[in-house]
């Protein structure tokens, strides 16, 4: 059974830091594009950022850039999120995802796999 099992998230006042996990279990994703996404209160869910197999390539949104850095150890089978001077308006459920193929794409729906989601909470 395939898992992406997101961790790290929480309650942190504007202006800290957070930095998100996503393990990967049941197959290796060695060579799959991972990305992460958000989803605050009533809206869609939106893209984050996105790494490609090697980690030799990142693309962010440009809400995030500049302060958000996304990064990954195939051998550990694990993607990362470093969230730095965190606002208010990043409040949202955090997941990561991954999908078959190298293109770093960023919408959620050209991707196959899915964790479950963790809060991050960004106190003014």
């Amino acid at each position: 059974q395939v898992q992406l099992v997101e961790s790290g998230g929480g309650l942190v006042q504007a202006g800290g830091s957070l930095r998100l996990s996503c393990a990967a279990s049941g197959r290796s994703f060695r060579h799959y594009v991972k990305g992460w996404f958000r989803q605050a209160p009533g809206k869609e869910r939106e893209f984050v950022a996105v790494i490609n197999w090697s980690g030799s390539s990142t693309y962010y949104a440009d809400s995030v850039k500049g302060r958000f850095a996304i990064s990954r150890d195939n051998a550990k089978n694990t993607v990362y999120l470093q969230m730095n001077s965190l606002k208010p308006e990043d409040t949202a459920v955090y997941y990561c995802a991954a999908r078959v193929g190298p293109s770093m794409v960023v919408g959620p729906a050209d991707y196959d796999y899915w964790g479950q989601g963790t809060q991050v909470t960004v106190s003014s």
